[in-house]
C-alpha cells in the first residue's frame, strides 16, 4: 500500500505542477485571443478595412487555451456529468463504477493521444491559409490535451484503487487538494 501511495502522490503533484503551468499558460493565451479579436472588430468597424489573419488566430488560440487547462478540469471533476447513479449506489459499488469508468475513459484517451500523434505528423503536409504557420502546430494541441486527461486518469484510477484497497483518507482526492497550487517539497 505504501508503494501506491508513493506513486499517487508522484503523480498528483506532476499534474498539479502541469495544471499551474496549464493555467498560467490559458490566461495568456486568452488575452492574445480577446486581444485579437478587439483588433479585428476595430479594424473591420471603425478603420473599414478587415484583417485576413485574426479569425484563424484567435480560433488557434483557443484550441490551445482550452487542451492546456483540459487534464486539470478531467482531474477536478469539472466536466458536465451525470453522477446521479454513483451517488445511489452503496460507496463500495459505486467506486467500482467509477473504476470502471475509469478505465474506460483511459483506453479512450490513450487512443485519443495515438491519434493526435497522427494527426500532428500530417499537419506538416498543410500550411494555416492566413498566419503561414504549418496546421501541425496547431494540432499538437490535441495530443497535449488528450495526454494531460490521460495522466489524471491514470491518478484518479490509482487513488479509486486505493480507496477500494486501503484507507480512503490517504487515496480520496478532495477539492481543496484539487485546487491547491503545487508547492515543491
Amino acid at each position: 500500500m505504501f508503494f501506491l501511495q508513493k506513486i499517487v502522490h508522484y503523480l498528483a503533484r506532476l499534474n498539479e505542477v502541469i495544471g499551474l503551468i496549464g493555467r498560467n499558460i490559458a490566461w495568456v493565451l486568452v488575452t492574445g485571443m480577446v486581444s485579437v479579436i478587439l483588433l479585428q472588430v476595430f479594424c473591420r468597424y471603425v478603420l473599414n478595412n478587415a484583417l485576413p489573419w485574426p479569425e484563424e488566430t484567435a480560433r488557434a488560440l483557443m484550441i490551445w487555451m482550452m487542451a492546456v487547462v483540459a487534464g486539470e478540469a478531467y482531474r477536478k471533476g469539472s466536466f458536465v456529468a451525470i453522477d446521479m447513479l454513483i451517488y445511489a449506489l452503496p460507496e463500495r459499488a459505486s467506486r467500482i463504477l467509477k473504476l470502471l469508468l475509469y478505465i474506460g475513459a483511459g483506453i479512450v484517451l490513450y487512443k485519443l493521444v495515438t491519434l493526435g500523434i497522427d494527426f500532428f505528423e500530417r499537419g506538416f503536409r498543410s500550411r494555416a491559409a492566413t498566419i503561414h504557420i504549418s496546421r501541425a502546430w496547431i494540432y499538437l494541441a490535441m495530443p497535449v490535451c488528450f495526454f494531460t486527461m490521460l495522466l489524471a486518469n491514470i491518478e484518479l484510477c490509482l487513488r479509486e484503487i486505493g480507496c477500494l484497497l486501503g484507507d480512503k483518507k490517504d487515496f480520496e482526492l478532495s477539492v481543496l487538494d484539487a485546487s491547491a497550487p503545487a508547492i515543491p517539497e
